[in-house]
């Protein structure tokens, strides 16, 4: 049975096929679009998974969206109700797209997929699921475990913001919901908005500027924004956010409380937008622990499982780990709304379907590794017809002469195998660098992704050699786990230097690898293994042999505002855009001092700002 997932029409869009409940592919639509969160109808993404199954659309058993546009409607047609005549002015702009397009989506769908399929039967083949089942259904049907508490958080669905379900088997059964408009998303990314961010993609820069400052708005926060219970449940107070009905995040009343407006985008963040950071994920942990917390005890589970937006909170995440009141946790790579589309798919087939799942003691996921690859014959070829200099060698020389270049500390654009699912970059499509060295974050931050000075790298280090550099000794391989550097790497700040405060601490060395050592000494660790990773875990060992270190400094593959890369012209454009020295795709080196200067581009101002 071949089941097509899809979300789409709200912000990252994609497309997911299973056969049989296996995983065969997945693809975000602004991967193939080249557009940031695309939220089209993801037709190159739709096309990819079909390719990549050899499968036609008639081949297709059922398609399945992510959630139910009817009762996403309903929720804004009460919203409005309930808020009147506040609003209005939100209200008139969202009525005519919601009637012309969201409310028949369904209609919408139709006609999209005629063009992939003039005689499919969609009047019974069309399946919805809800937003939140579908990813409860991401989270739990991919994970390694038969039982767990499945904990979804996210800003809305249609009307959920957080909910559990309890897995069993091929059983998903949602248990409890809290409900629009409280909700822990929507709370993150009006701090978001608050302190400069854009929505939807500066959350994880709020998460990466919180360790610069003091939660000293914590308490506030909690006085006047959100009243906690012991269980983790909360309630938003609403007379100070006006997302609502208004066309932004926060209000007057919001302003008031901090102490001016918000900041103003790519302005100079200061101490309060530190420390304002610090505070919101100072609350959102105390939340997410307090929910974790009281779902053990309740259910008395051993497994958690985690999918949403705020399951992207990869510091959360860790300690969550670490609070132990679970003893196993699995996060959905994929955890924002582009995994519902595999959610959907799966959701269909082990719920709709009955049909079971197959046990397995690692997860399904694949290493998240379900995107294009290409051969090196053709890689060759694009390279050939873009102009492109390379060499190529046989895969123990190309990963001998990489290892080499990362250890001359040279950046490099390192596209290998299938592209990730997900936010993240594990090794297929990513960018690396000497993680001992000094100067490789600032490098990295302004001269390949021409973006803000303060943001993190994450370490990769092969998964046999995770325990001697970071206090973890579990598998992170997705990224989502945030761990403290090994007490033995770490290097003592002098009385000077631990009185500094703010961006004054960024250049400080902390560790023997600072270029992916934060602030306070954390990681957003991935752990790389033989089996998912072979060419990646190769190229560690080799930088093992040459420098005694098996960690390497891995961001994602694109510059500041630009989707991850998916082809071989899609690297090569960003390789010539900016500072990069050396990209390896398949078997084949280029360096850029063997380019075209023709060739060269201007990356530092070719996208919309993230």
């Amino acid at each position: 049975m071949r089941i097509l997932g899809l979300s789409a029409l709200y912000h990252d869009s994609a497309a997911a096929i299973i056969e049989d409940g296996v995983i065969l592919a997945a693809a975000q639509e602004e991967r193939f679009s080249r557009v940031k969160h695309d939220e089209r109808f993801p037709e190159n993404a739709i096309a990819y998974c079909l390719e990549a199954a050899n499968v036609k659309m008639s081949d297709i058993d059922y398609v399945a969206f992510y959630d139910k546009p009817f009762l996403k409607f309903e929720r804004l047609l009460e919203t409005y109700v309930s808020f009147a005549p506040k609003g209005f002015q939100s209200f008139r702009m969202a009525m005519p797209i919601w009637l012309r397009e969201k409310l028949f989506q369904k209609d919408l769908l139709r006609k999209e997929f005629k063009k992939f399929d003039p005689d499919f039967d969609w009047q019974n083949k069309l399946l919805f699921a809800e937003h939140h089942q579908s990813h409860a259904a991401s989270a739990f049907y991919p994970s390694p475990f038969d039982e767990a508490v499945v904990l979804t958080m996210d800003g809305v669905g249609e009307w959920a913001t957080t909910s559990v379900a309890m897995g069993s088997g091929n059983k998903l059964n949602v248990t409890k919901e809290l409900h629009f408009p409280h909700s822990l998303g929507l709370l993150y990314s009006a701090f978001t908005y608050y302190t400069g961010f854009k929505v939807n993609s500066g959350e994880y820069k709020v998460m990466g500027l919180a360790p610069y400052g003091e939660p000293k708005y914590a308490q506030t926060i909690l006085d006047n924004l959100i009243d906690v219970k012991a269980d983790g449940s909360f309630r938003l107070d609403q007379s100070y956010f006006d997302y609502c009905t208004g066309l932004r995040m926060t209000n007057s009343k919001f302003d008031d409380l901090f102490g001016g407006p918000p900041t103003k985008s790519e302005s100079w963040l200061s101490d309060r937008e530190m420390d304002l950071a610090a505070s919101i994920q100072a609350v959102t942990e105390e939340i997410m622990l307090r929910l974790t917390r009281s779902l053990a005890k309740e259910t008395g589970a051993k497994n958690l499982c985690l999918a949403g937006g705020v399951a992207l909170n990869c510091v959360a995440n860790g300690k969550i780990l670490r609070d132990g009141a679970f003893e196993n946790i699995w996060i959905q790579p994929a955890a924002g709304d582009a995994g519902g589309a595999l959610g959907a798919a799966l959701c269909a087939y082990h719920h709709f379907q009955d049909q079971p799942r197959q046990s397995k003691t690692t997860d399904h996921m694949q290493g998240s590794y379900l995107g294009p690859e290409f051969s090196d014959a053709e890689i060759q070829q694009r390279l050939t017809a873009v102009g492109a200099k390379f060499e190529t060698f046989d895969e123990a020389t190309m990963i001998d002469k990489t290892a080499q270049a990362l250890a001359n500390s040279k950046a490099i654009g390192w596209f290998q195998g299938r592209m990730e699912f997900g936010p993240r970059a594990l090794g297929g499509r990513s960018i690396l660098g000497d993680p001992r060295s000094p100067e490789m974050q600032k490098t990295l931050n302004l001269k390949i992704k021409y973006r803000e000075s303060f943001r993190p790298f994450a370490p990769s280090v092969r998964k046999e050699d995770v325990s001697d550099w970071f206090e973890m000794d579990t598998e992170s391989p997705y990224m989502l786990l945030v761990a403290e550097v090994a007490k033995s790497r770490q290097k003592e700040m002098t009385p000077e230097e631990q009185k500094l405060f703010g961006i004054e601490k960024l250049n400080i060395l902390r560790s023997e690898i600072p270029a992916v050592t934060h602030v306070d000494y954390s990681a957003r660790v991935q752990t790389v293994s033989a089996e998912t990773n072979p060419k990646y875990h190769a190229l560690l060992s080799k930088f093992k042999e040459l420098t005694g270190c098996p960690v390497v400094a891995n961001t994602s593959f694109n510059v500041r505002g630009e989707p991850i890369v998916c082809t071989p012209e899609d690297a090569f454009r960003c390789f010539m855009g900016c500072e990069m020295e050396v990209l390896t795709i398949g078997n084949q080196i280029l360096y850029k001092d063997a380019q075209d200067p023709a060739l060269a581009l201007d990356y530092k101002d070719a996208f919309e700002l993230d």
